[in-house]
């Protein structure tokens, strides 16, 4: 299922608030290219999500089929100081000039807004829940066969390495955070030590060795085949729909190597001793799907070896997360630093 996204017609601004984006006259600017120009004549909250992006669920009714309900979810940075307009901008891009050559399950993308001079954007998207999709969540049970069905959906991705290539504004982000780190290493050590990770051993804990391990991690990968790589591949990015799973959430769309995903998926997603057991064979089953979907996999020894050292990044992506459930970030912060403990990647890199 590709996503279908049609450009808005001409839109004076983009919203700066929730209250600004329900009002009926932008909506009907905004989706004059699905209704064929009809004027919005209601609009019906649904809910509003808020988390690092707020998502707003609504129903709106046109003029020219007043009976019928179309469910819609908006999608942007609303009261996140300098958090919103580059990766949503980054995530519009995504849908805009990626996603319709995919053959991955993703949203559907009926306006996409930006304004990257002003580093604003705003999506309206399909409301999933509407549709009758489910998102998973670290709180609810993942199965070794659902990871089998998204880590196809990612060998999906990972399969395209020209449009990787061509694509200019794609950021390389191991490249970037091992040139910059979000925080310092005391800031970081600050992180790891707020309970998130109170089951992790020291090393794994220390930040020193994350820091180091990243400009280790980037400094192998360089030599290394690029791909297109989702980035932030955890359970809350996964919807089901009776047709599968489908990944959503592309605001850490990138350039760089399929373990980064891979890596930080199947440790995310699955119990720590689920992963233990499975995680063999849930590789070997990406790489033959990668190769199926016209990729080219490396042979075994090499590919266990990208796994073992990327366990790091989404490692590192839960130990800086000052945002979200807590309980959801100590699960995600205990998983991926037990990935990067059994597999010993510090050691892998060197460190």
């Amino acid at each position: 299922m590709n996503s279908q996204t049609m450009p808005p017609a001409s839109i004076n601004f983009i919203p700066a608030t929730m209250d600004e984006a329900v009002d009926p006259a932008w909506l009907t600017a905004a989706l004059s290219r699905v209704s064929g120009g009809a004027q919005v004549l209601s609009v019906e909250l649904s809910e509003v999500i808020r988390t690092m992006a707020s998502k707003v669920r609504i129903r709106v009714r046109f003029a020219n089929d007043p009976e019928t309900e179309h469910a819609y979810c908006l999608k942007a940075f609303w009261g996140v100081p300098g958090a919103g307009g580059l990766t949503t901008i980054r995530e519009g891009k995504f849908y805009r000039d990626i996603a319709p050559v995919l053959s991955m399950r993703l949203p559907k993308v009926p306006a996409i807004l930006l304004d990257e001079e002003k580093a604003e954007a705003i999506l309206i998207m399909e409301d999933l829940t509407a549709a009758g999709a489910r998102f998973c969540s670290a709180l609810e049970p993942f199965t070794p066969e659902l990871a089998q069905q998204s880590l196809d959906q990612l060998a999906r991705l990972h399969a395209n390495t020209v449009l990787a290539e061509q694509t200019e504004w794609l950021p390389n982000r191991i490249e970037a955070i091992a040139e910059r780190p979000h925080y310092t290493t005391e800031k970081l050590q600050e992180l790891l030590e707020d309970g998130r990770a109170i089951t992790l051993d020291r090393r794994t804990r220390s930040a020193d060795l994350i820091h180091e391990g990243l400009r280790a991690l980037a400094q192998r990968n360089r030599n290394k085949p690029t791909c297109l790589v989702h980035g932030d591949c955890h359970a809350g990015n996964l919807f089901e729909t009776p047709q599968g799973l489908g990944f959503t959430d592309w605001q850490l769309i990138q350039r760089g190597h399929w373990a980064l995903d891979v890596a930080y998926h199947i440790r995310a997603v699955l119990t720590s001793a689920e992963a233990d057991l499975h995680e063999r064979d849930l590789l070997r089953g990406y790489l033959a799907a990668l190769t199926s979907h016209g990729g080219q996999a490396p042979d075994w020894d090499e590919a266990w070896s990208d796994y073992r050292a990327a366990q790091i990044y989404g490692y590192y992506h839960w130990a800086i997360t000052r945002r979200g459930d807590p309980p959801i970030m100590k699960i995600f912060t205990e998983r991926l630093g037990e990935g990067v403990a059994r597999h010993d990647s510090f050691a892998l890199l060197g460190l």
